[in-house]
Formats: structure tokens, C-alpha cells, sequence
């Protein structure tokens, strides 16, 4: 399965971005796909995923209510989209994928075996 991300960009505070996550070479409905986050010298933060065959969805506190996880399966695509932004949500931002991830696990990027690029978002204060 490959994965490409866009969407990233430079925002001010309290601004929107949309990422999206295209999915491809893979039984999309089959994937368990996750958002993760990474500032230099950081590992990367979980902060968004869904279970696309369940149809669930989950966020890291730091994002809920702010950030939302939807998917388009004619297009096998996920988004993210983040409202109300700010600076501490600047990152490299990354999608990932992948077929075999129990829930307890879901929130672990070593889970995720399959990773798209990453995609700046800047948030200037």
C-alpha cells in the first residue's frame, strides 16, 4: 500500500488546514489509518486515527474537538481536519496505514508498517 499525504502549509493561529491521506495498492475499508505528528528531535505523537472496516474513530486529548478524522471511500482517501490551531500543533504531519493492529496498539506509530511523506503545517502566533 502507498500513502500520500498533503495539505500542509503556513496558518496563523485559530486558522483551519485540511490534510489528506490518499490511500492506494490496497483494500482501503481493510487499513487501520493514523495521523502522527513530529517536531525535531521528537518521536512521533499520535493524534488521530481510524479503523476504516468499523468505521471508528479516535484523538489524542491534546486534539479533540479541535481536530476531526474522515475518510472518501470512492477517493481511499482520509483527511484530517484541524481547526483552531496553534503553535504547539506546528509539525511534519504523517499518515499511516496498516492491516493488522489491534485497538490497544492503535495509538503507537510502531504499530503502522506503511507510511506516507510527511506535510509541514506551520502555525505562527
Amino acid at each position: 500500500v502507498q500513502l500520500q499525504a498533503s495539505g500542509g502549509g503556513l496558518v496563523q493561529a485559530g486558522a483551519s488546514l485540511r490534510l489528506s491521506c490518499a490511500v492506494s495498492g490496497g483494500t482501503f475499508s481493510r487499513y487501520t489509518v493514523g495521523w502522527f505528528r513530529q517536531t525535531p528531535g521528537k518521536e512521533h505523537e499520535f493524534v488521530a486515527g481510524t479503523r476504516l472496516s468499523a468505521g471508528s474513530t479516535y484523538y489524542a486529548d491534546s486534539v479533540k474537538g479541535r481536530f476531526t478524522i474522515s475518510r472518501d471511500n470512492a477517493k481511499t482517501t482520509v483527511y484530517l481536519q484541524m481547526n483552531s490551531l496553534n503553535s504547539e500543533d506546528t509539525a511534519v504531519y504523517y499518515c499511516a496505514a496498516d492491516r493488522h493492529i489491534i485497538v490497544s496498539a492503535s495509538r503507537s506509530s510502531r504499530a503502522y508498517a506503511h507510511w506516507g511523506q510527511g506535510t509541514l503545517v506551520t502555525v505562527s502566533s
